[in-house]
């Protein structure tokens, strides 16, 4: 007996896109305990369903399923529930999570603004697809809920084998839009899992979407690694001074902004270990320290960037970093000194977070500790490390004018399969189960987003701990261990296709998310537990 894989995807895409689970909201929290029940009861006993949480008083759950089929050798398909905001649909966001409904509203929409000639490219392109039929729209569909959908018709179609070889496990997480708190909360539940249930899990598959705003060649494939990610961060410390008399001071926002205007695009910055380099860093954010308006220049100011690393240390990564940071405030400097005609200029200096920590525990130990944990949970993870480190900077009694260098977010380590005999074994079931393919799929080295591959692979964890002296508040703020906080399986990217996730316009590509993707699943799970 078989699984009419395409319908079966289609149904539980739908059906899991009609139900809202914007991140951060109680439709993210009562999504999870939702989705366990619909498994558990389309399952019934061909399967064992349970959630547990992302973290003690969390409302946000993770959703486990195994599908037992004879040994331990098991496959997870893993992949994330959570969807970033449907507000940006405007007078169409009652209709956001209702693809058929919102494919008709939106292509009429978008014809009646074609007469007038007032699209974009991008609004081109999706009415095109649009009125082809190829692409349905909906938010969450693409982003990722047609790659979980895919998921769990082959893990309905493994159900009904006859004792076949090897496990599945399905685990479905919250979080992946802001800071991966699932995909955190599942990589280590994953040993005590395998322990409880006796499983070896031997690869994981990563449901998540890939973008392509061509014909389909790059967004049909299979990643066998993902890039990762540091934001790195810039506290800068200035001498405040009145604006009638600008020379008797040191603005932080313009030295700040010496910086970022040195960093975007900076080839230091790119990481060249592939061919071709990485994405160029950008600036995320620049702030500075006021909170009202006075004729005051500003004390502090800080701004975030975005590094993405494929095999670059975010030791070598910082180094740049502090060297840019170097040779701007010091052009900046000879600006201003220039300007003034003045040689008795400070020289802002560069000092990594951890020097400014150790100056401040001398003086009052526990100060970036006690900090962190008095802040708001609903400030965004930067703005905490920000508040932390102006904490730090003020106990440790240092001179400014100062730039204070560190990271400011959850860490993304880059994965890629190692040469182990499991990581061999994915590698080739993937390749054949895409060359058996009904539409062509490529393969590729990296993942291009930043994904929950990154706690689920093979990593180098060890850089963990130096990322974890840069940045503030590690212990209360990120809580990863140094030990235990990535997987350590050989996972590759496997999702469906489509364009403009994260705006009104997101549609998935049908044929091939509802028909090949399903069926290139299913081949790759056979090819790995058929292996063994």
């Amino acid at each position: 007996m078989k699984v009419d894989m395409a319908e079966r995807t289609r149904y539980w895409a739908l059906a899991m896109t009609e139900r809202g689970s914007v991140t951060g909201t109680p439709d993210e929290s009562s999504f999870g305990p939702w989705l366990a029940g619909e498994l558990a009861q389309g399952f019934g006993d061909k399967a064992e369903v349970w959630t547990f949480s992302v973290a003690p008083n969390d409302a946000r759950h993770c959703v486990a399923m195994l599908v037992r089929g004879s040994g331990a050798q098991t496959v997870l398909l893993t992949g994330h529930y959570d969807t970033v905001t449907t507000a940006d649909f405007g007078d169409l966001r009652s209709l956001a999570t209702k693809p058929e409904a919102l494919a008709r509203a939106l292509l009429a929409r978008l014809r009646e603004r074609a007469e007038t000639g007032d699209l974009t490219p991008a609004e081109r392109l999706a009415h095109d697809d649009l009125e082809s039929g190829a692409f349905l729209p909906g938010r969450g569909l693409l982003d990722m809920k047609a790659g979980l959908a895919a998921g769990l018709s082959v893990a309905e179609n493994f159900a009904v084998q006859d004792r076949p070889h090897g496990n599945l496990l399905f685990i479905a997480v919250p979080d992946e839009e802001n800071a991966s708190a699932g995909a955190r909360a599942a990589a280590p539940e994953l040993a005590r899992i395998s322990a409880r249930l006796k499983l070896d899990i031997i690869a994981a598959i990563n449901l998540d979407a890939i973008a392509d705003t061509g014909d389909g060649t790059a967004g049909q494939a299979v990643a066998l690694g993902t890039v990762g990610k540091v934001l790195t961060t810039a506290f800068v410390v200035g001498v405040p001074t009145h604006s009638g008399f600008p020379l008797n001071g040191i603005n932080a926002g313009v030295l700040l902004s010496a910086i970022a205007a040195r960093a975007e695009w900076a080839p230091e910055l790119t990481d060249t270990t592939t061919t071709p380099p990485g994405t160029p860093a950008s600036l995320l954010s620049l702030r500075d320290g006021k909170a009202d308006y006075d004729v005051t220049t500003p004390a502090t100011a800080f701004g975030t960037w975005n590094l993405l690393l494929h095999r670059r240390s975010p030791a070598d990564a910082l180094q740049a970093f502090v060297t840019l940071c170097a040779e701007a405030v010091r052009d900046c400097n000879a600006m201003l000194a220039a300007r003034a005609r003045r040689t008795d200029m400070l020289l802002p200096r560069i000092i990594r977070y951890n020097e400014v920590l150790a100056a401040a525990s001398a003086r009052n130990p526990g100060i970036d500790k006690q900090t962190a944990a008095s802040l708001e949970p609903a400030l965004s993870l930067p703005d905490r490390c920000r508040l932390v480190t102006q904490a730090v900077w003020t106990a440790a009694g240092l001179n400014a004018p100062a730039v204070i260098v560190g990271f400011g977010s959850v860490p993304y380590c880059p994965t890629t399969l190692s040469d182990s005999p499991a990581a061999r074994r994915l590698d080739r079931a993937v390749r054949i189960a895409a060359e058996a393919a009904d539409e062509p799929v490529a393969i590729s080295d990296w993942f291009a987003g930043i994904s929950d591959m990154s706690f689920f692979g093979e990593a180098d964890s060890a850089n963990l701990d130096l990322i974890a002296r840069q940045t503030p508040g590690w212990d209360e703020l990120i809580g990863m261990p140094a030990t235990g906080a990535i997987a350590q399986i050989p996972t590759v990217n496997i999702g469906p296709w489509g364009r403009d996730y994260h705006t009104p316009l997101e549609r998935m590509h049908v044929a091939y998310g509802f028909g090949v993707l399903p069926r290139l699943l299913a081949g790759v799970l056979s090819g790995v537990l058929s292996a063994t």
